[in-house]
């Protein structure tokens, strides 16, 4: 069949996602094969029968002290008023701890409690009681006990009391083998030169990886064509050499996609589409009776999908039960918008502020890996929900320890770079220690203070009455509250523009006289307040500004944009264009300051944060980056205090 006579399909259901994961695991009989393997490299492997010992531990009796073999009966006469001399080779003899006790002894007693007299002679003076100090034949492991039940998980401990059972080899359950299909006209393989279209296969990794991690053995193909002959190719022959298969993008329902109609060629699918956002459009089926998944490209969808489906799978190949998260109770930050009828999976950051745990989502857009690294949990929003409004309690899965989330340091306000550099110094003063951040910009950080809904906040807020920097919204919109303002960095603001600057951009006027695409940041970002002040400086209007409803949430955002634009232009720091290799015109100095809570400036993670920022190595770092010069003098503002 061509991929001519393939016609766009729709979604075949929107079923609820444990629903079909029941339906999927039900329909399979998933029968795994079992292998024996050393003991000394079983780690992590499911035992696939009950193991018995096939000897005892200790084998022989022991002595379980430094000291001397006895009869107990010839001390019974010992005391500390008639201390009892006996004779070497006669009455006892030395052992060391695990040397076999012979026969005609049946006790030990202590280094400790003796008292040399001479080579051949010690004294006691407290009797012993029979096989006191002596580990018996068995007292670990005697043979033919059973050391461990059937589907068990292998540890450390395991390997050595199986060794110690004289069990060099055992059964196991074989790795289950999940054949890896990335498809694609457009995925390149990492290192390729790069082009416009191209983009980087790494699914096929992170799906690898997670296999690794829950007990299987991945088989990562190379990449597949959009093309039904050659997706038929591949899944005929994954069906072959593995136990599950996942296909990596065209499981929606675009012209290109593929997978689904292959799978019904072949065999039986079972779901066409979830109740889920993201990761709705997801294929559950099955060819030879063996389980075949098809995940979106987009790489949040995918990780998801494979969470829900494959990793159950896995564990119920292997015969383990599927661990659980911890889960916490966190206040939201900031309200999460939700629509009804399908599970809402939304990334977290957690931080620990005033004795409680904030939470704050991050971008929902299913295409941004970084949203996955960066999350301290996911947020479950029910089928039946509209959303859940700030402020209100409720409870996430954490992607992290909870130890991490409390000793990390909440930032939410202004991006900076220089706010990564404290980061990667502070997890080397202590590995839990790290900025959790947000980059909602100035009066979004100044407002999160304000509610006790973060520790830090980065501000570059000009004032343009006074024309001075910071300061007057703080005491604006902070008044009655203890918080402490610190001087932090002066940096520069400029024109970013495309290498060679084309379009001669100097001054605000250019943009409008040479029509530039102007790259803005969003609304209570110190550097959307400073645009906007020179447009009125200027007598300028913000409908002048050819794409000024263009938002952009950190300064590296505004110059990846421009990059991609020749045509282009945005206001950022120095710092992002010469991250970008792009050009940039100095248009005003600033500050941008530190507000934090008078709590977290006396807890131990503010002290730390303060040494960090004073520190030699953070301010030669900064200053390396070019467009910055710290302030000398940090001594902190205490406001009504």
């Amino acid at each position: 069949m061509s991929d001519k006579e393939f016609k766009r399909k729709v979604y075949l259901q929107d079923k609820p996602r444990k629903q079909a994961k029941d339906e999927l695991i039900e329909a399979l009989k998933l029968i795994p094969e079992i292998e024996t393997v050393p003991t000394k490299v079983a780690l992590g492997r499911v035992t696939a029968l009950p193991i018995f010992a096939n000897l005892s531990m200790p084998h022989y009796h022991a002595s379980a002290m430094d000291g001397i073999a006895v009869r107990a009966e010839d001390t019974y006469e010992a005391h500390e008023h008639r201390p009892l001399h006996l004779k070497k080779n006669e009455q006892f003899i030395y052992v060391d701890t695990g040397n076999p006790i012979p026969n005609e002894f049946n006790a030990v007693i202590m280094v400790e409690d003796l008292q040399e007299i001479d080579d051949e002679t010690v004294e006691i003076i407290v009797p012993a009681t029979p096989w006191q100090n002596i580990r018996p034949v068995g007292e670990d492991v005697v043979c033919g006990e059973m050391i461990l039940p059937q589907g068990h998980s292998l540890r450390p401990v395991d390997l050595g009391a199986l060794l110690a059972g004289g069990v060099q080899e055992l059964p196991v359950i074989k790795k289950p083998r999940v054949a890896i299909l990335p498809t694609g006209n457009e995925l390149v393989q990492p290192g390729s030169t790069m082009k416009p279209g191209d983009i980087i296969e790494f699914n096929g990794t992170v799906f690898a990886s997670f296999v690794q991690e829950w007990g299987g053995e991945p088989l990562l193909s190379d990449i597949v064509v959009d093309n039904p002959k050659h997706i038929r190719q591949a899944i005929e022959k994954a069906v072959d050499e593995a136990d599950m298969i996942i296909i990596n993008a065209g499981s929606s329902a675009g012209s290109k996609d593929y997978t689904v109609h292959v799978i019904s060629e072949l065999g039986k699918v079972y779901t066409h589409g979830i109740a889920t956002r993201p990761g709705k459009p997801v294929i559950l089926g099955e060819v030879k009776g063996k389980p075949i998944i098809g995940v979106p490209g987009y790489p949040v969808s995918a990780y998801l999908a494979l969470e829900w489906f494959l990793r159950p799978l896995v564990y119920h190949y292997q015969g383990i039960e599927e661990p659980k998260r911890e889960t916490l109770k966190v206040r939201l930050g900031r309200r999460v918008v939700s629509n009804m009828g399908a599970e809402d999976f939304v990334r977290m950051n957690v931080g620990f502020v005033n004795g409680e745990f904030i939470a704050n989502p991050l971008t929902r857009a299913a295409g941004v890996t970084m949203s996955m690294v960066r999350a301290d949990g996911i947020l479950v929003v029910s089928p039946d929900s509209q959303g859940l409004e700030q402020g209100e309690e409720v409870e996430i899965e954490l992607y992290k320890p909870l130890e991490a989330i409390q000793k990390g340091v909440l930032f939410t306000g202004s991006h900076d770079l220089s706010i990564d550099i404290v980061s990667s110094l502070l997890r080397k003063k202590d590995v839990n220690r790290q900025i959790i951040s947000s980059h909602v910009g100035s009066l979004a950080g100044i407002m999160a203070i304000r509610k006790g809904e973060t520790h830090v906040t980065g501000i570059h807020l000009l004032d343009p009455e006074t024309q001075v920097y910071n300061l007057p919204y703080v005491e604006k919109y902070l008044s009655g509250q203890d918080v402490v303002i610190i001087p932090f960095l002066k940096r520069e603001q400029g024109w970013i523009v495309p290498k060679g600057n084309p379009l001669n951009i100097k001054t605000i006027e250019d943009i409008v006289e040479k029509g530039a695409a102007y790259v803005n940041r969003q609304r209570g970002a110190g550097t959307r307040i400073l645009f906007d002040s020179l447009l009125t400086k200027h007598s300028l209007t913000a409908e002048q500004i050819q794409g000024y409803e263009r938002e952009m949430f950190s300064h590296l955002s505004v110059a990846a944009e421009v990059k991609e634009k020749e045509n282009s232009v945005g206001l950022g720091v120095y710092s992002a264009a010469s991250t970008m290799g792009l050009d940039f015109i100095p248009v005003a100095d600033e500050s941008y300051d530190l507000v934090m809570t008078k709590s977290f400036f006396d807890s131990e993670g503010g002290k730390l944060f303060l040494e960090v920022i004073q520190s030699d190595e953070f301010i030669h770092t900064v200053e390396h980056l070019g467009g910055y010069k710290t302030v000398r003098d940090q001594t902190p503002k205490f406001l009504n205090n």
